[in-house]
């Protein structure tokens, strides 16, 4: 059954198409509006879309598996664990069945021989602990078949609740920091590093009742500029666009290229790849499509869509930002969205389209426009194809 609700947030309406039931959060928005251009060879059908996400597939395992590994196991191992983490999350999202081929269980050791005495899991000395720890915790989560990484999972969520910015850090609800998770290191946290560790909560089971998702929550609110629905900085009427920045931390962040990074009012601009990384934060926080929150994001989605540039970041982070992208959408059940046109955007068709053709002969993908955080790498940028196509099935 299919009905039409009218989501409002002060003076912006967005008018949408209810269809359906989304598990987690109760919303599926067929977004009205007339019917604009797509890509010209979009997949027509589940059948085709999968076919085409299959393909991509198939090319770029077989590139990690014959190409990205190393002798030892690892992806890319100046990362820490990583990339190992995400390329093993990638392989197996898609393929299931690679649980126990020798490339993933190589892949696997590293990382268990990575298990920290305080239960983290990362290489000694790391600067990124949270961040290891949360991709790793992915990793094994997809690989735990017969219960067999429970002991190390068990430690790792205990460590990433540990690593929280929280009262154990002498911090009070009222602090810009609380509730949020940083690399690891002692500098501030960043809403990029809370979403991860919210995906690793959740991988481990934990709900929207669980505490250390309670606070990041609040974190999470005070990344969005949004005044009234948790962010009570002095600054978060200024910008007012429903889009996220990189941290209300130490003073604030964003990464905005290009111009001000901060508008006249001392308010900072939102962007794309974080503005996915918190809305995907509130739907697993456990927000509803009726919280402003979730409009307010919404309507930053619809206003910036696009799969050409991660929207204020230009060609930096694209990959993250499709990943971030897909991930955020899928856990929303969004099927279409309407763009600031008013053109409606079947997104995991375009995304197929979009990330096909940008595979390399080699089954490979790179970001041949910025190596900015760490897009020059075949590995990374793999993995998060891979990942963003697997949200794409039909």
């Amino acid at each position: 059954m299919q009905f039409d609700r009218l989501l409002s947030f002060g003076t912006k309406r967005v008018s949408t198409r209810v269809a359906g039931v989304l598990l987690a959060v109760g919303l599926v928005v067929l977004a009205i509006g007339q019917d604009g251009p797509a890509k010209a060879n979009a997949p027509q059908s589940p059948g085709q879309t999968n076919a085409a996400i299959d393909e991509a597939v198939s090319l770029g395992i077989s590139f990690l598996k014959n190409r990205g590994q190393s002798a030892d196991g690892s992806f890319s191992p100046e990362s820490g664990v990583a990339v190992t983490g995400l390329c093993v999350r990638a392989i197996l999202e898609n393929r299931p069945t690679e649980v126990d081929s020798p490339a993933v269980k190589k892949a696997l050791q590293v990382i268990l021989d990575n298990v920290q005495p305080d239960g983290g899991i990362y290489v000694k000395g790391s600067r990124h602990r949270n961040y290891e720890t949360s991709v790793a915790v992915g990793a094994l989560v997809a690989a735990n078949r017969d219960d067999r990484f429970d002991s190390q999972l068990k430690r790792a969520e205990a460590f990433l609740k540990e690593i929280q910015w929280d009262e154990g850090e002498g911090l009070t609800p009222a602090d810009p920091a609380y509730g949020g998770a940083g690399y690891g290191s002692h500098s501030r946290p960043d809403l990029s590093n809370t979403s991860f560790m919210i995906d690793a909560l959740r991988d481990l089971g934990n709900d929207a009742n669980d505490e250390a998702i309670k606070k990041a929550l609040i974190f999470v609110s005070r990344s969005q500029n949004l005044a009234g629905h948790g962010n009570d900085l002095p600054h978060a009427a200024s910008e007012g666009d429903g889009g996220f920045y990189y941290t209300p931390a130490a003073g604030g962040e964003t990464k905005v290229v290009g111009g001000d990074t901060r508008d006249g009012g001392g308010g900072l601009r939102s962007y794309g790849s974080i503005t996915y990384a918190g809305f995907k934060s509130l739907i697993h926080a456990g927000l509803t499509e009726s919280d402003p929150r979730v409009i307010a994001a919404m309507n930053f989605i619809e206003d910036h869509y696009s799969l050409t540039e991660n929207p204020g970041m230009g060609q930096a982070g694209l990959y993250y930002y499709y990943h971030t992208f897909a991930k955020a959408l899928g856990a929303a059940k969004l099927r279409v969205l309407t763009d600031a046109d008013g053109n409606n955007h079947v997104w995991n068709r375009e995304l197929v389209v979009t990330l096909t053709d940008a595979q390399q002969d080699d089954g490979s993908w790179v970001n041949r426009s910025s190596d900015r955080w760490m897009e020059g790498n075949r590995n990374l940028v793999t993995a998060y194809s891979l990942l963003a196509l697997s949200y794409c099935r039909e």
